[in-house]
């Protein structure tokens, strides 16, 4: 089951009133969600964006487990109609905010959660090349209905130079130019089709004293392929300036991010948006899990939390 992050600080800082009105932008497994539906009560919503069909699909069949609200009541049945009546999900990217929010009368936008991860599900079971500890076609899509290029058509597609500035811009990874070159010269022998393939090219490239290092050699090429395979930072500037439009006055947002390139962005949109006098900055630093939290979920670790009000 995915652990979802920094759960207690969303609900504190976000500041949900019962009757009030939510977005998940990234539904995932649903954590936030009911944690902020356990806090509205039973006049508020909150709609669930999920890009993943897959994803979207688990939850519509098996919804119920995930919901610590049912696990605690005597009637699963009535409980879980309670809840479809106040949560709205829908399988979409949050790139569609907007469109999303008007089809749908959906507001005032009380508040909006933006959490950057990936889910558990996605490494351990989506079978999509996500995870370099199993062995999986290399795809990494979010959503594979899509017409994108999966990690495997760009590992084999793509020029050499184009490779190294995928590692350096996505992966801030300081080998970029020699595991491109060895990328270019190991699919020269044959494709290289899945993780394990990946890991070998990558784990060949690097110095001795570097493949023992606490951070998988693997980890920056598989981050920069992911964001690479979904657009993710050009997504993220997208989901911000209409979670911007779409959020009420005195509406909060919070966005959780993994990683610098994630964290530079939602830090540099808010500090933009407070320039004009949209936002005003709740966190002057971003708050981080404690040490209860990282030994509960050590995924969480890297997790950074952001927090604006809309004043205008």
């Amino acid at each position: 089951m995915h652990t979802p992050v920094l759960t207690k600080e969303i609900i504190e800082w976000l500041d949900p009133k019962p009757g009030e009105n939510f977005i998940d932008c990234t539904f995932g497994e649903g954590g936030h969600s009911f944690a902020l539906l356990d806090v509205i009560g039973s006049n508020g919503k909150v709609l669930g964006i999920e890009v993943d069909p897959e994803l979207y699909k688990k939850f519509q069949q098996e919804g119920e487990i995930q919901n610590p609200s049912v696990i605690r009541s005597h009637s699963v049945a009535d409980e879980k109609s309670k809840i479809q009546n106040r949560l709205l999900l829908v399988n979409d990217s949050y790139t569609n905010l907007k469109n999303i929010i008007a089809e749908r009368n959906f507001g005032p936008v009380n508040g909006i959660v933006m959490d950057l991860g990936l889910s558990s599900w996605h490494f351990a079971e989506s079978g999509r090349g996500f995870s370099f500890r199993e062995d999986e076609t290399l795809d990494m899509r979010y959503n594979p209905q899509t017409n994108s290029l999966t990690a495997l058509e760009i590992i084999n597609s793509y020029t050499e130079e184009d490779i190294e500035k995928i590692l350096k811009e996505y992966g801030e990874e300081r080998f970029a130019k020699i595991i491109a070159r060895k990328i270019a010269e190991k699919r020269k022998e044959k494709p290289i089709r899945t993780t394990f393939d990946l890991v070998e090219v990558v784990w060949s490239a690097l110095p001795s004293r570097f493949q023992r290092k606490k951070l998988h050699p693997a980890t920056k090429t598989f981050q920069a392929l992911r964001i690479a395979v979904n657009s993710e930072i050009e997504n993220i500037k997208k989901g911000l300036v209409q979670a911007a439009e779409v959020l009420a006055k005195d509406g909060r947002i919070a966005v959780i991010s993994f990683h610098s390139l994630e964290d530079g962005e939602v830090k540099r949109f808010f500090k933009r948006c407070q320039e004009i006098n949209i936002f005003e900055i709740i966190t002057k630093k971003p708050i981080i899990p404690g040490l209860d939290e990282i030994s509960i979920n050590p995924r969480s670790r890297s997790a950074k939390l952001r927090i604006a009000k809309k004043i205008i």
